[in-house]
């Protein structure tokens, strides 16, 4: 058993979270994560309307009584979508943890704390993890250069990330990128982090929301079978490497603006392939960590075998190496 601050502040059996991730974060994977003794998120915006995600969160606590939180992911767009009614849908609900990411969550944190809600804001960088701090977020998740998603412009990994924020940082930390089993937890919690966050490790369980075909695809995936899209436009994405992945990559290469590949990666391709199982259909995210990725159990299994192999790690091989001086 693992106890940190993460687990004190948050309530959670274990360091591990589920963070959101568009179309994959519904109900029957995040309950299964909280059933597992671990933290998951549904992802708002995966629902259509603010009137969806409290359906949502209802059919969630239908299949746990542990706590689960919610994702608002705040990004600038040409119609952007109700943040503030989901935010408040989230308050309306009774939701008591909100992972945010993107923009400043100034706004939203206003009416976050007053409803009691903690929050966990995602940075890729330092100066950002410091600007949540400032502004009271309970809790920073830092996306190192491995993640899926949007790894930052920096490309910092995290044997340094997390180091650096633990060193500057007075608020629990959680490490994300590249984590897939026990070893990555143990060395993200020597590195000072809190707890962990898994996204790629998660999409390939029982519970995943996603088709079988995805799944046996991240199980099979090495370290060379992601790529990072939209470098050219300072908005770098990791995604799993496929035919669109690369068309969009020749594209930039060739000075091609964000409009000559927006249907190429649109939404509505990439949730197509999670709902079929074409790989090649759309843009569809995916870390470094799939390399560590053998099967596809349950949530349950994965988060247990995670801390009976950390505990191992631990006792018997780092143990094991310290020369313990000889008595007299």
């Amino acid at each position: 058993m693992f106890t940190t601050r993460f687990t004190e502040t948050f309530g959670i059996e274990h360091p591990i979270v589920q963070g959101g991730m568009q179309w994959v974060g519904r109900a029957e994977l995040v309950a299964a994560v909280a059933n597992a003794g671990a933290l998951g998120h549904i992802t708002a915006l995966t629902q259509p309307t603010p009137e969806d995600l409290v359906k949502e969160i209802e059919r969630c606590r239908e299949l746990t009584d542990k706590p689960f939180g919610v994702n608002l992911t705040i990004l600038p767009a040409i119609t952007p979508p109700p943040y503030m009614e989901y935010a408040q849908a989230i308050v309306d609900s009774g939701v008591k943890y909100v992972e945010t990411a993107g923009n400043n969550p100034t706004e939203f944190l206003e009416i976050f704390k007053p409803a009691g809600i903690k929050t966990i804001h995602k940075a890729t960088t330092v100066r950002h993890a410091l600007k949540a701090q400032q502004i009271g977020v309970d809790a920073v998740s830092i996306d190192g250069f491995d993640c899926a998603g949007h790894p930052g412009e920096d490309d910092v990994t995290n044997l340094i990330l997390i180091p650096r924020a633990a060193d500057q940082l007075d608020i629990p930390i959680i490490a994300s990128g590249g984590i897939s089993d026990a070893r990555g937890m143990v060395a993200a919690l020597a590195l000072g982090a809190d707890a962990i966050n898994m996204g790629t490790r998660f999409m390939a369980t029982a519970e995943s929301p996603i088709h079988d075909r995805v799944k046996d695809h991240l199980v099979q995936a090495d370290e060379r079978m992601t790529d990072h899209i939209f470098r050219s436009f300072r908005n770098t994405a990791r995604v799993a490497k496929n035919s669109v992945s690369q068309e969009v990559i020749r594209i930039e290469k060739e000075g091609g603006q964000f409009e000559d590949v927006r249907e190429l990666v649109s939404g509505a391709r990439g949730r197509t392939v999670y709902e079929t199982g074409d790989t090649d259909a759309g843009i569809w995210s995916a870390g470094l960590s799939q390399a560590l990725i053998e099967d596809v159990p349950t949530c349950q299994e994965l988060v247990d075998r995670m801390i009976t192999e950390a505990e191992e790690i631990i006792n018997d091989r780092l143990a094991g190496l310290l020369n313990t001086p000889v008595a007299g």
